[in-house]
């Protein structure tokens, strides 16, 4: 059996609005989850497929020890993406030597966890060769996913999600029965947050329900109607939709009709746009996920002013066309898919749509040439967060660079620029898919863009063992630079022969390489290529010339620690540990291996922290303290596993390893060795860390509070909230005010430590049984 790296118990994201009925659904999907290994949820565009998987995941997650883990698909558009996708949510780093595919099963086959693939209609191929290899693989893996349509593989079950239910067209119905239909319930807890005080009268009831009629429940569209309360009445909601589905029936139609309700719904919605809403509305949809305000100003501002784009981004969040999210200090916007389909159909229809395609990848090559600028600065956090969450768009402006050798020279550009970026996040083979790609393109790019293309093409290359492809691109290297006099280049193809030998393991010629690069580096003011130098010589020289290996990461440490930057001190204060170790200096490595599992955890650099924790390991063993050796080497091995090994950058550490993992071995005995190594492998690495670093880790909820300490009114509040209750449902039930129902929610969110009403469910599941028992 692979490694089990301890995980934390997913990625679902926090529910942003409340979730309204879906009862019967929720119950059948979780209970074929207890019987089929893949369920599939299906229905139309904004049927709610994603909230309801979503609301099925959260409350089946006590189920699955080792998490559940949503997979977001709706932006990939390539088949080849999907794998890289499931990676990146799991959040594990590509192996130098393993198909992802490999990874992934390694992975997961140890483990009880549920994949939420969503939006998988587009890729369904794809997602269903993958689910059936998985599912084969890992015996303890539940998938649940959803699509417009089955995956269509073996032991697949399948839920269609409905409509919300509907009152019967035609009865009368007063205002309190209309509240126990789903779609009402929607319409009206969306109504009050977007009108405070709304709420169902006998002047609007039967509007309201009419509207969810010609709506034929479907959330998005009964969500985007909702909001048009700021502006109109219930009744001339109606009558618009009344009118404008009146036209509709007379016309020929092929789709379904459902779809086109959704479709007029939306189209409807962007009628009521103003002209400077609907263009931007269009403009956005070149955009691929999510975005931040600048690339707007960049890409989408045509004639608008800046403080104009500011105030029609504004209005499209009012009017539910844009969603704003924030996350540690940075606000980004997104589409719903849906209406970003719809957004670039209208674009596709203008003269524009080239060029704003165009404009999109010249703003996202920008951001790439400037993060890799600011890269050694106390910006470098921002920019790995910023780039993390720009990886559609990046994604996108690459994707645009492929259609013509004119493009690729930009191509080329962005990818070499992307490289401390990719390298730090271990998204190594998808560095090299785009590099190859580009660099296939017949006559892209100058001599310089290639070099440097193929400079990089080369260090991946290498980190994957692929020792024919370093080969072919260094060769390709030599031959562009007869005919270019730019030192820096020749340097960087002699830093690249350093790097393959170094991977060879012939450190004599890569150190030689090393030094006759940095010569020339030196010359240059590019911080980079100097600390890329440094490092590649201090590890070449560390066993054979300890000075002159101090030296170089003495060097390094002073330009980072001066300007802020993380990630390659934490790489440099890593590599002297081990070399401070090396010369008998434990207390010296200690000091300087735990700074950069510090630092490694700042920038989320899983390699460097499993690094730093395996050296901390063989201090451990020289100080005689065997049984912690193996906890800490056991932590490292399963980190490691997950993230990438530094063995691709210093491939003597297996060596080290082995010595100090059998002294420990002869210490302790085989079983309490085994024992202590399989516990440090079941630690997280911010466990691990906490540990090494006298740390205490994020507190959380008290999930296990006792039943007794909630009211019995807050007990009745509380099974209502699991049972997913609106504030005003709770308040019509037990015959209090709404007031007085938001109040009893506070006070069990602030008695249990929560902050969402979905802990609040997950909590009276679990303490159910205690308080009725």
């Amino acid at each position: 059996m692979q490694p089990a790296a301890k995980i934390k118990m997913g990625n679902l994201p926090h529910e942003l609005t409340s979730f309204v009925g879906r009862r019967r659904e929720i119950a059948e999907a979780r209970g074929l989850l207890a019987t089929s290994r893949l369920v599939t949820l299906t229905g139309i565009g904004g049927v709610g497929k994603t909230r309801l998987a979503l609301r099925v995941a959260v409350d089946s997650c006590r189920a699955f020890e080792d998490g559940a883990w949503l997979v977001e698909l709706g932006e990939l558009e390539e088949d080849s993406l999907v794998v890289g996708a499931v990676v990146a949510a799991l959040k594990l780093r590509e192996q130098q030597s393993e198909a992802p595919e490999v990874v992934l099963q390694e992975f997961l086959e140890p483990r009880r966890v549920l994949l939420v693939l969503d939006n998988c209609e587009h890729l369904v191929d794809a997602v269903a060769g993958l689910a059936d290899f998985l599912l084969r693989c890992c015996p303890d893996l539940r998938i649940l996913a959803t699509s417009r349509e089955p995956l269509g593989i073996s032991g697949e079950a399948t839920v269609r999600v409905p409509p919300l239910t509907l009152p019967q067209s035609g009865r009368p119905a007063s205002v309190k029965s209309l509240a126990q239909y789903e779609s009402v319930a929607l319409f009206a807890e969306r109504a009050a947050a977007a009108v405070p005080g709304f709420r169902l009268t006998e002047d609007n009831h039967e509007a309201i329900a009419q509207i969810c009629h010609q709506l034929d429940g479907l959330p998005l569209a009964i969500e985007l109607a909702a909001v048009r309360l700021r502006v109109m009445s219930a009744e001339q909601i109606l009558q618009r939709l009344t009118d404008r589905y009146q036209l509709l029936t007379t016309g020929s139609r092929g789709a379904p009709a459902r779809q086109q309700t959704l479709l007029w719904c939306i189209d409807w919605s962007h009628e009521l746009c103003s002209p400077q809403e609907r263009e931007l509305w269009g403009r956005l949809a070149v955009f691929a996920g999510g975005f931040e305000l600048d690339a707007v100003e960049n890409i989408c501002s045509g004639s608008l002013r800046p403080a104009e784009v500011v105030d029609v981004v504004a209005s499209l969040i009012d009017k539910s066309i844009l969603i704003r999210e924030e996350a540690r200090g940075a606000v980004r916007y997104r589409l719903l898919e849906t209406l970003r389909e719809y957004g670039r159909e209208k674009l596709q229809e203008t003269s524009e749509f080239a060029s704003l395609l165009r404009r999109h990848r010249n703003f996202y090559e920008q951001l790439a040439v400037q993060a890799q600028s600011e890269w050694v600065s106390s910006r470098q956090l921002r920019w790995i967060e910023r780039l993390d969450a720009e990886q559609p768009n990046l994604r996108a402006a690459l994707h645009f660079c492929l259609t013509s050798p004119k493009e690729a020279a930009a191509g080329l550009r962005m990818a070499a620029a992307l490289y401390p970026f990719w390298r730090s996040r271990g998204l190594l083979r998808e560095g090299r898919r785009w590099l190859d790609q580009l660099l296939a393109v017949r006559g892209a790019g100058s001599a310089e863009e290639r070099i440097r293309a193929l400079y990089v093409a080369v260090m991946l290359s290498e980190f994957n063992s692929d020792v024919e492809a370093s080969a072919a691109a260094i060769e390709e290297a030599h031959a562009l630079a007869r005919g270019v006099a730019d030192p820096i280049l020749h340097a960087l193809i002699t830093h690249a022969e350093g790097s393959r030998a170094m991977f060879a393991g012939n450190l004599g010629a890569a150190r030689a390489n090393y030094e006759a690069a940095l010569a020339v580096f030196r010359t240059d003011d590019n911080l980079l290529h100097l600390i890329w130098g440094l490092l590649g010589l201090a590890l070449a020289a560390g066993s054979t010339d300890p000075v002159r290996a101090a030296q170089c990461q003495n060097e390094i440490l002073a330009l980072t620690e001066a300007r802020g930057e993380s990630v390659y001190r934490s790489w440099s204060l890593w590599a002297a540990g081990m070399a401070a170790w090396q010369q008998g200096d434990f207390e010296g490595a200690d000091g300087l291996l735990k700074q950069g599992l510090q630092l490694a955890g700042t920038v989320d650099d899983r390699i460097i922290a499993a690094g730093c924790l395996e050296v901390l390991g063989w201090i451990a063993v020289g100080r005689g303290d065997s049984n912690r050796a193996a906890e800490l080497m056991g932590a490292a091995h399963a980190l490691a596993h997950v993230a990438g090994n530094p063995n691709i950058v210093y491939p003597k550490q297996r060596i080290h390893h082995l010595d100090c993992a059998e002294q420990a071995r002869r210490n302790l005995g085989d079983r309490a060795f085994d024992a202590a190594f399989h516990h440090g492998m079941n630690t997280c690495l911010e466990e691990a860390s906490a540990a090494v670093l006298g740390t205490k880790q994020r507190t959380v909820p008290d999930t296990d509070a006792s039943p007794t300490s909630l009211t019995r009114r807050e007990w009745q509040v509380a099974e209502l909230v699991a049972d997913g209750l609106t504030n005003k449902a709770i308040a019509a039930t037990l015959v209090i005010s709404q007031r007085t129902a938001q109040g009893h929610v506070e006070h069990i969110l602030a008695k249990l430590g929560f902050t969402s009403r979905t802990q609040i469910a997950a909590w009276v599941v679990e303490h159910a049984q205690d308080r009725h028992g």
